[in-house]
């Protein structure tokens, strides 16, 4: 599957440090040093049955953050996102509106492609779609049955949990919680035939009316959890640097893909990081509440996609918060007040402002900090007596550079 076109993105004048992440599983602040190869990032992708609201944004540009944090450290980056082009939301969605499934997730597959791209995130080295991965999932449920790992409830194929003795160890949560958010983020609990009510389905055997492939199971379809697994090790390797997504998706998702690795045999990820929740209207985005708002019609509506990820990155990336007009149109005049200041082609000196910009990136993904440097340097380049000193300097090229690079702002 085709990502969207990458950006031009300016070289620095200085190296970037290296980068620091939270990381979930440990609970702590982890240096992402690896050895001499790339490093290496997966990133959940969209299921495309709807737009590209704000939440999916916010989650999007931070990891886009650390793909140029790195960039800018001087590091070769391999970047995987996948997209789930076939599951139950979608495919209820195109039957609720009529429309074949395939087509509307071609559809909205597009209008996130021009999302990103709008918002200068950097694309991915492999998209890849769960309909032309599923040869690799196959190829995965085989080495987990050889394991031992797999069972049949009726016609339908399930991993079991107690097949990887660290299950658990990446979300850190008690049972009684997994149990809860296993029923809300689409497990079976109560299916009767299981043994264990957190075990979740991994090929689910034809119904009517449903798209399904054939395998050594039966027809039918993968779940959710190995596509992102089988994806991640088959483009990335046992091993790799980070895997990313909304803090929604620690559990069950992230700690499923990661079991099925650990029962093939491989390692997983190292560093587990999760992006926060974006609520409006005081709760948490979702199509069931209908409180989204979405990219695209913030781009219809003549909104500088800077703007929207300038709004964005005022907020940490880990941090929950909410989604006002105000922000946005704060944003928008910030951003007129940055390129204001870029135009002068001069202003206070730059050194420092790249230097702690890099470093606040580097720490944690520290947009906000970042944001505030940047605009501490504008504010003291338009102000008057400072502007007959500073004229014939190259700061503003600098500075201009410097947004762009790190924090992806084309101004």
């Amino acid at each position: 599957m085709r990502a969207w076109p990458a950006p031009d993105v300016p070289a620095l004048p200085i190296q970037g440090p290296e980068v620091s992440l939270y990381d979930h599983a440990r609970d702590e602040l982890v240096a992402t040093e690896g050895g001499p190869g790339p490093r290496s990032l997966y990133v959940c992708g969209i299921t495309p049955y709807d737009a590209t609201h704000l939440g999916h944004a916010n989650t999007f540009v931070a990891f886009d953050l650390l793909h140029r944090a790195w960039l800018n450290a001087g590091h070769e980056v391999a970047y995987v996102q996948n997209v789930t082009d076939v599951d139950d939301p979608l495919l209820e969605r195109a039957e609720k509106v009529g429309v074949d499934w395939t087509a509307l997730a071609e559809r909205e597959t597009d209008l996130y492609r021009a999302d990103m791209e709008a918002l200068r995130v950097l694309p991915p080295r492999e998209y890849a779609g769960a309909v032309e991965s599923i040869p690799l999932f196959i190829d995965m449920l085989a080495t987990l049955d050889a394991a031992d790992a797999l069972y049949r409830v009726e016609d339908d194929v399930y991993f079991s949990v107690g097949a990887d003795p660290r299950f658990g160890t990446e979300s850190r949560m008690a049972r009684p919680e997994m149990l809860e958010l296993f029923a809300e983020r689409g497990g079976d609990p109560d299916r009767v035939g299981k043994k264990d009510p957190l075990d979740p389905l991994v090929w689910r055997a034809e119904r009517p009316g449903e798209p399904s492939w054939p395998s050594p199971y039966g027809p039918g379809r993968p779940g959710w959890h190995i596509e992102c697994s089988a994806i991640a090790l088959c483009h990335l390797g046992a091993g790799f640097t980070v895997q990313g997504g909304g803090s929604d998706l620690i559990f069950p998702h992230h700690e499923m893909s990661a079991s099925h690795a650990h029962a093939a045999g491989s390692e997983f990820a190292r560093i587990y990081t999760h992006g926060g929740m974006v609520a409006y209207d005081g709760h948490k985005m979702s199509k069931s509440r209908g409180n989204l708002v979405f990219v695209s019609a913030l781009r219809n509506g003549d909104i500088d996609p800077m703007a929207i990820r300038l709004a964005l990155l005022r907020h940490h990336y880990r941090s929950d918060w909410e989604w006002t007009d105000d922000q946005l149109f704060d944003a928008v005049d910030t951003l007129a007040q940055w390129r204001k200041a870029i135009a002068l082609r001069g202003g206070a000196p730059a050194g420092p402002v790249t230097e702690t910009v890099l470093g606040a990136l580097a720490d944690d993904l520290n947009a906000p900090r970042a944001v505030a440097v940047v605009q501490a340097w504008v504010e003291a380049t338009l102000g008057t007596d400072h502007l007959a000193e500073t004229s014939h300097n190259d700061a503003g090229a600098v500075v201009e550079a410097l947004v762009d690079a790190a924090l992806g702002i084309k101004l």
